[in-house]
């Protein structure tokens, strides 16, 4: 028989995983109220192999950590409470299950904020308005408030007790959000970072955030249990940066000190609203080989570059996310080489608790 390198079992440190198939980490904004909903123990189940790795979508580790609307958080015992079933159905099915914590940062607005307030970030530059999915209307930005030297321990904190809880709800581990634009990436690139304190200017001291918070995460429930997931290559959230390649080599090596189970990375190629650029070469590749732990790569991989990317080495894992989101079997439609559903990008984010989220179809054959 064929051996189907994605389908190749793999030990991510402590976690013994069936296959190299992730479920990527995906905003669906159906958790009303910031509170996961019911309906999330169906769609995490769907898409639970035995022995294989999900990361949850992105979950506010704070009141002031929101950026969209319905998006989960777990910074609160109800919220974490309300996890509890969703990890519970993974676990039923043998999965294993990370959550990915995160902070918004300035891709935000007043309106998420606890009483009105200016969204925080690295910086007190603003962003452009954006076009949503609909084409039609645009997300308005407040300008953020640059946090100062002293406040930034506190967000530390939040991350650490967030990771805590996500534990605490019953997950394997929690996957720190260090990409698109994001708090932690707000720190990373030069293109928003502009301060002057030991936060900002050098490369070192642009990392020294996301760096105390991996560090912070790693002291409260081990190394073995936390991811990180870093884009240096995206201008997602007008978040670029000058030498990508320095700094992704930079953090690859600094993430070596703490031991921590796995590094995500995002190629250049990511698709944004359908469009796929190409990538440039193996950019990952210093990367790969200076980071110690498991290698996650995402960013548009189909079928046949996943299986060539792990056959080659350049990766542990592929994270998978339109795919997977369409697919709830995806790992078996690979098996099979069999032909994929379609994705249909209007029903993304609608709150809808079926369309679009739970109702796509399951092959009609036995495994």
């Amino acid at each position: 028989m064929e051996v189907i390198p994605l389908l190749t079992p793999y030990n991510m440190g402590i976690f013994h995983l069936s296959h190299r198939v992730v479920l990527a980490p995906l905003s669906r904004q159906r958790s009303y109220n910031n509170v996961p909903q019911p309906h999330a123990i169906l769609y995490y189940s769907q898409r639970t192999t035995k022995g294989g790795l999900l990361i949850s979508e992105a979950t506010g580790v704070s009141n002031t950590a929101q950026g969209y609307p319905d998006t989960p958080g777990i910074w609160t015992k109800d919220q974490t409470e309300a996890w509890r079933p969703i990890v519970d159905a993974v676990h039923e099915k043998g999965g294993i299950f990370f959550c990915q914590i995160w902070h918004a940062g300035r891709v935000s607005n007043s309106d998420f904020q606890p009483n009105g307030q200016s969204p925080i970030s690295s910086t007190n530059k603003v962003l452009t308005p954006q076009l949503l999915t609909n084409g039609i209307d645009f997300a308005q930005f407040t300008p953020p408030r640059r946090l100062s030297t002293e406040e930034i321990p506190e967000i530390v904190n939040d991350f650490k007790l967030a990771a805590r809880n996500a534990i605490d709800a019953g997950f394997d581990g929690v996957e720190i959000h260090g990409a698109h634009g994001y708090l932690i990436d707000q720190f990373l690139k030069d293109q928003i970072n502009d301060r002057t304190d030991s936060y900002g200017g050098s490369l070192e001291n642009r990392c020294r955030f996301g760096l105390e918070v991996v560090e912070a995460i790693v002291n409260e429930i081990g190394a073995d249990r936390v991811g990180i997931r870093l884009s240096p290559f995206a201008n997602y959230n007008e978040s670029g940066d000058s030498n990508p390649e320095a700094l992704g080599l930079f953090l690859a090596e600094a993430l070596n000190k703490y031991g921590i189970a796995y590094c995500h990375m995002v190629e250049p190629r990511m698709k944004t609203a359908g469009e796929k650029s190409e990538c440039r070469g193996d950019s990952l590749g210093p990367m790969r080989k200076v980071f110690n732990g498991s290698f996650i790569v995402a960013g548009g991989y189909e079928r046949e570059d996943g299986n060539e990317v792990i056959s080659e080495n350049r990766a542990d894992l592929v994270a998978y996310g339109r795919l997977f989101l369409s697919n709830p079997d995806l790992p078996l439609r690979f098996k099979l080489n069999a032909p994929l559903n379609k994705y249909n990008r209007e029903t993304f984010y609608i709150p809808d608790p079926v369309v679009g989220y739970t109702d796509y179809p399951f092959l009609e054959i036995e495994p």
